[in-house]
């Protein structure tokens, strides 16, 4: 059942050039929140393909943490368990994750919001900052949360081809010249499925750059595996910047679904405006336990990317002695080119029970690899060799 809509909402919609027709869609889309690839028949094809057993089997499909959470704070989301009767058994929990996410950040707390995930607040914004007349630009490939939410919103949505003259990365200019008129701006830095940064000097430009009214949302799932600088800099500056987080990457807690959102307060607001608040104040008590210990343990941050680095490295030097293209990354994923249809191949992993990443439309003969231990990227090496001998 969705949500009706306020008489406020519906006529701010049809303000923006949204019909009534659409208020259905749009109301179902605010409910399906975290879960928006539900609306379409792919919903979990990506994540958990149907009919297989996983014991024994080497998972590098779906970007995943190779390990749990950091022990000390999986100890005290664990611990939160059995205070779980209570909403917030504190009655601060929820203050605490955004204090300490502020802290970590530099923000303002009022410029920090949770949510369950981040594939809620990706498709708010779009939502709120988009239109039948302000639409929705991305890079191709890239984390197709957004097309799902364009497509069903039947709002305009241009796709600007990745390219190897530009490295694979976010081309800035040919997004804005796709659409001069969008309403958001998507980029996932590090890129998903390409793990290619967006330089943050580029993703500047394009603020300063973009039409009055619409928004730069940054996707930063897997900004904690790459030395990258933050845009969170540019929402400290109150730019018109929204930036997204999940605890799903290097946190590893992609079960528990935790994710936050850096942005100014009015955009926050704004976002907001059409169900109020409640999707982003009842969380699970122990992802924000566990979540907001995590925020904290820079060390262990710094080791478990130095880990993925040295796995990634090696499976690099491997694929290069055996003349395999692939494009580098920054994040705990990366692309193989295969030359040929990438779905036989992907079949010929499972059968070495090793279960590969899918390829993109445009790109149908890569595909992506999700970096795990060391001891998976040598499963993975050794799978390779049998396929490709």
């Amino acid at each position: 059942m969705t949500s009706p809509l306020s008489s406020a909402a519906r006529s701010d919609l049809l303000a923006r050039g949204y019909s009534r027709r659409s208020f259905g869609r749009i109301a179902t889309l605010l409910a399906a929140g975290a879960t928006v690839k539900a609306l379409t028949n792919s919903a979990r094809a990506d994540i958990l393909p149907s009919g297989i057993n996983f014991e024994g089997v080497t998972r590098l499909g779906s970007n995943e943490c190779w390990t749990g959470p950091f022990p000390e704070a999986a100890q005290a989301g664990a611990s939160s368990v059995f205070q779980s009767n209570r909403y917030d058994p504190t009655g601060h929990m929820r203050d605490d994750l955004i204090k300490t996410a502020s802290d970590v950040e530099g923000l303002p707390q009022t410029h920090v919001m949770t949510w369950c995930g981040s594939s809620d607040p990706l498709a708010r914004a779009i939502v709120t900052f988009c239109s039948p007349t302000r639409g929705l630009v991305t890079a191709d490939p890239s984390y197709e949360a957004g097309w799902v939410a364009a497509d069903w919103l039947k709002i305009p949505l241009a796709r600007v081809p990745l390219t190897a003259k530009n490295g694979y990365k976010t081309d800035v200019r040919s997004m804005l010249a796709a659409d001069p008129n969008a309403g958001v701006y998507y980029i996932c830095s590090p890129n998903n499925p390409t793990g290619t940064l967006t330089p943050l000097r580029d993703i500047a430009w394009l603020v300063e750059n973009k039409p009055k009214g619409s928004v730069v949302l940054v996707d930063e799932a897997y900004i904690h595996f790459s030395n990258a600088p933050s845009a969170v800099e540019l929402v400290a500056k109150n730019k018109d910047v929204v930036v997204l987080r999940t605890f799903s990457k290097m946190f590893a807690m992609a079960g528990m679904r935790l994710g936050l959102s850096f942005a100014r307060p009015d955009l926050h607001e704004s976002m907001m405006r059409y169900d109020g608040k409640s999707a982003t104040s009842m969380l699970p008590v122990p992802a924000m336990a566990c979540g907001t210990m995590s925020l904290t343990m820079k060390s262990a941050i710094a080791a478990r990317k130095e880990e993925m680095i040295a796995a990634r490295n090696m499976t690099f030097q491997h694929l290069r002695k055996r003349g395999i293209h692939f494009i580098p990354s920054d994040a705990n994923m990366f692309i193989i080119d295969w030359k040929k249809p990438a779905k036989p191949i992907q079949d010929a992993f499972l059968k070495q029970n090793v279960l590969i990443g899918r390829s993109w439309p445009i790109w149908p003969n890569a595909s992506r690899i999700t970096v795990g231990s060391m001891d998976e990227m040598k499963t993975f090496c050794t799978a390779l060799d049998q396929i490709y001998t």
